[in-house]
């Protein structure tokens, strides 16, 4: 049975600390509903109503330009092991970059790695809780580290490139921010 509440409890903090996988969903008022997951250990539970998480080079840039567009995202996260649960978590944000004046502040929370590409911070908004009784039993083996062993062959310059050629729209055709001047 779902339940909700307008922050996350202590419980509900920790458990977002022991996933090893979550899912951001997000859209614009037109266009696509982006669904991903994320993992390598980069969510941050920062308060009772505000979370980051380290964003990666990708083959996109969705979440990013939907909260620029509508300003929503929700994350869920599943519990794999023994007591079921799913959350949710209804927010709002934005994106930050390294050229952004509170870079070092949410950045000092993370271990960058290659390909870091920015830091989604958002204010929780709604908190939903349900059973997960149907969501399998699974057991986490390891993070992959494909994406960041690319970034490092890339390099710098590389993932510069990339990011003019891939990351500059949505599929959609919104604009991203990543290479725009300093965002207020």
């Amino acid at each position: 049975m779902a339940k909700f509440a307008d922050s996350l409890s202590p419980e509900i903090q920790q458990f977002i600390r022991n996933q090893k996988i979550f899912f951001t969903a997000s859209a614009a008022s037109e266009g696509r509903v982006n669904l991903s997951p994320k993992g390598m250990d980069t969510m941050r539970v920062l308060s009772d109503k505000e979370l980051a998480y380290l964003d990666f080079t990708g083959s996109g840039n969705e979440t990013a330009a939907h909260l620029r567009a509508a300003n929503r995202v929700t994350f869920m996260w599943c519990s794999f092991d023994e007591k079921p649960l799913i959350l949710r978590a209804y927010c709002t944000g934005r994106a930050i970059r390294s050229r952004d004046a509170d870079w070092a502040k949410y950045a000092a929370h993370f271990q960058m790695k290659a390909g870091a590409r920015q830091i989604i911070i958002v204010q929780v908004k709604s908190v939903q809780t349900s059973c997960g009784f149907a969501v399998p039993r699974m057991q986490f083996i390891q993070h992959r580290p494909m994406l960041t062993d690319w970034c490092e062959k890339r390099g710098n310059d590389g993932i510069q490139k990339y990011w003019e050629e891939k990351n500059q729209t949505s599929i959609d055709g919104l604009p991203t921010g990543l290479l725009a001047e300093v965002e207020k």
